[in-house]
């Protein structure tokens, strides 16, 4: 299926979801990634703020977590046509951009390459990595700012079925994929 196709589809599942079923997958979600990838103190993280109208994991469960055990978070934030990293702390000033997302009110890039983890908003993912977003191709982008060594997780109530059919060279694969029943490897394609 094409990314346009793939995109209908899967925000169409998504905004079908109750705010209880948001919650409880994003949780599991949250869990299945602790689980999985070992987080310490002074980790950087890149994670995204959720949009939850758009029915988005809620990533205030990671939050808490890096919060409360001394996680350097890292949050997008758009400057022009880019996105660049701003670092969190409890004190940070937010307010929601033209899109309705929460960001931070400094438009300081921390200069940071090197995360440990960029937790990554995705629509939908493919069976080998490849990520479907909102079509405006900010994170492809981004990716190529940073460290090759960083770990890219997209997070995702779905498992992956369809196979991506118009990939273009811009494209940027995801390293793993974690739903609320399993976490998918990408590491190896």
């Amino acid at each position: 299926m094409t990314k346009s196709e793939l995109r209908k589809k899967y925000l169409d599942k998504r905004k079908n979801l109750s705010n209880e079923e948001v919650l409880k997958l994003s949780d599991m979600i949250f869990r299945n990634f602790i689980s999985q990838f070992e987080v310490k103190e002074e980790q950087k993280i890149h994670v995204f703020m959720s949009i939850s109208k758009f029915n988005e994991v809620n990533t205030g469960f990671f939050f808490r977590h890096f919060l409360n055990n001394g996680v350097r978070i890292f949050l997008p934030k758009m400057v022009g046509d880019k996105i660049i990293a701003v670092e969190f702390t409890k004190h940070t000033e937010m307010a929601q951009n033209s899109w309705g997302i929460a960001e931070p009110v400094s438009s300081r890039d921390s200069g940071v390459t090197d995360f440990d983890y960029v937790i990554t908003p995705l629509v939908y993912c493919d069976p080998s990595g490849e990520r479907v977003g909102y079509g405006k191709g900010y994170y492809d982008g981004f990716f190529k700012t940073i460290d090759d060594r960083c770990v890219k997780v997209g997070v995702s109530f779905f498992s992956p079925q369809e196979t991506i059919d118009d990939l273009t060279g811009s494209d940027v694969r995801l390293d793993y994929l974690v739903t609320p029943t399993e976490m998918l490897s990408f590491r190896g394609f």
